[in-house]
This record gives C-alpha cells, structure tokens and sequence, in this order.
C-alpha cells in the first residue's frame, strides 16, 4: 500500500423514483448504466449504478432509489457535493445542455477552479469541473462527444462534524495530501487521476437528515484484497472501528464512520462489472447476487421497470 490513496472508488446516494434517476443521469448527464441490481440489504429496492463506458472505479455513481421515502436533508457528516469531471472546454456544452434540460445551473468558483453547480431531480448537489487528467469516456451520443463527456468524479465536498478530525484522517490515514486551505475549505489531492480531490468545509452547516437527495457514503479505492487488509488495520490503528468485509458482488467492501460523522467505504477494483454481464450489455438485465436468485420472479413483479435511454 502507498503512502496516498488512490482516491474516489465510487459515491452512493439516495434518491427517488428510479426511472427519474435514469432519465437524468443516463439521459441528461450521459453516463452509462452499467448495472441494475438490488440493495443487497434490502432486496426490494433497486441498486443502480452509473459510471464511464468500462464502469471504472473512479467513475462510479451509485443509487438507492426509495420513491416513497421521505426527503433528507443535506449537512455535517454527508458528502455536501459531488463534482464530476469533464474535458477541457466543455463547460459551454453543459450549461447550454443543462439549460436545455430546465436544470438551473450556478456558477462556482474554488481554488481558482470554476464550477457549474446544479441539482439533481431528487435535490443532490452536483458540479461539473473541467480538468485536464483522467481517460475520455467513449459513452457519447445525443450531442455528447468524447471531448464533451463525463469522464468520472473530479472529487468531493466534504462537510464535516469535525473539520480538523476528518482532516487528520484523510491525510494520515487514508494518504490524501494536504495541499492548500482558502476561505472556508482545505483541499487534498491523491494519486489517481480522477476521483482525487476533496475539498472539506470547514464550518458547519448543521446537521444532516439521511433521506431522499443526500449522499449514504463514499467509498475510497483499494487495488485487491490484499490492500484493502492493510488498509483496514491502519483505520483500526487508528483508532476506528471497521466492518468485516462485505462481498459486493462487484468489489468487496469494508466500512467505517469518522470522527467528523460521515460514513467511508474502501472498496476493491476488482473483480468489476464485467463478471456477470458482457461488457456490450452492461446495465441492460437486472442481475442478482446469488443468495436472491431464488426470488427473481418476484423481485421482478415487485420492482418497477426501469431503463436507460440510449444516447442517439
């Protein structure tokens, strides 16, 4: 294991209707549905994944649609924003898409980097950023090139029951760097090439309601098995406490609650999207982790249809 993570494995959220979570994210933002599973603790509900055109870690949007769930509130201990990353020059092409779409659309500036700030059907708060690092997306189509597309997370605003605690963990412990502090925020930066900023708000902004429009976790990269071990017993050194590790079909999950409240993931990239679907038709099946296999025919009765509309 190295001395800096990574960076982002994959956000999940909550949100509501599903067909509405699709529509946007697949159709608005232009992201590829590259698996439609169920919450593996509450197989009644949907667990529905957006990413790249390979599903790479670093790309992934992941959601809880609970459409009769009541509405949360964003705050301390919560992924306050979540910022998406896309080729340099393309912030034009979103605003005009965005405004196309009655999404209202504001404008940010951090770091001496600007920001188109926007919501999500359900009331996440999102940020299109330009950056130069990080592969181009070949999922394009309705407009979207590759010079336009998202190509994955750019990072993350964090906020924060405790400021200075969740800062210390991200530098000693998960191998974020520390690199500069303006206004209200502090800003890390690890390895990776997409996925690797966070910025953490240094004021609190009250605390947060989990509920419909508000991020769950946020999960960190780990290369296998072997290092996820490593990085779980540097978290308990640490002094926190961790999850034994949980077969996520896809990856395999560990998680752990910081001192600032919000709850972390370090996630495997391996074994991927791929393993039980060609990459050709990723998204397109509902596919269930073995222990509800049994219960397909029900499931199937029960969950609403939902799909994503291809990019023409």
């Amino acid at each position: 294991m190295g001395e800096k993570s990574k960076g982002i494995h994959h956000i999940t959220a909550i949100v509501g209707e599903a067909q509405e979570n699709a529509d946007f994210y697949a159709g608005v933002l232009g992201m590829r549905l590259v698996k439609k599973t169920v919450n593996f603790d509450d197989p009644g509900t949907y667990h529905l994944y957006f990413g790249n055109d390979q599903g790479a870690p670093g790309t992934i949007m992941t959601f809880f649609p609970w459409g009769k769930a009541y509405q949360g509130k964003i705050g301390d201990g919560q992924v306050g924003v979540t910022a998406f990353a896309v080729p340099k020059g393309a912030l034009g092409f979103w605003r005009h898409r965005l405004e196309a779409h009655n999404v209202p659309v504001d404008e940010q500036e951090r770091f001496g980097e600007r920001y188109l700030r926007f919501p999500d059907p359900h009331g996440l708060q999102l940020e299109l950023v330009e950056r130069s690092d990080g592969d181009t997306s070949g999922w394009t189509g309705d407009g979207i090139t590759a010079e336009t597309a998202i190509k994955g997370f750019a990072g993350a605003v964090l906020f924060t029951a405790n400021a200075l605690k969740t800062a210390e963990l991200l530098e000693e412990v998960i191998g974020f760097a520390r690199t500069e502090e303006h206004g209200d925020y502090i800003r890390f930066i690890s390895d990776g090439a997409i996925g690797n900023v966070l910025d953490i708000k240094q004021s609190r902004v009250g605390a947060g309601q989990m509920g419909v429009g508000t991020v769950h976790h946020i999960a960190f990269r780990a290369d296998d098995d072997v290092d996820q071990l490593e990085w779980k017993n540097r978290v308990e050194a640490y002094g926190l406490g961790v999850t034994p590790v949980q077969d996520r079909n896809y990856f395999r999950s560990i998680y752990f609650r910081e001192y600032g409240d919000l709850l972390f993931e370090i996630a495997t990239d391996p074994p991927g999207f791929a393993i039980d679907e060609h990459h050709s038709a990723l998204g397109e099946e509902l596919k269930l982790p073995q222990q509800y296999e049994q219960y397909r025919k029900r499931l199937l009765a029960e969950l609403p249809p939902v799909f994503a509309k291809p990019l023409k």
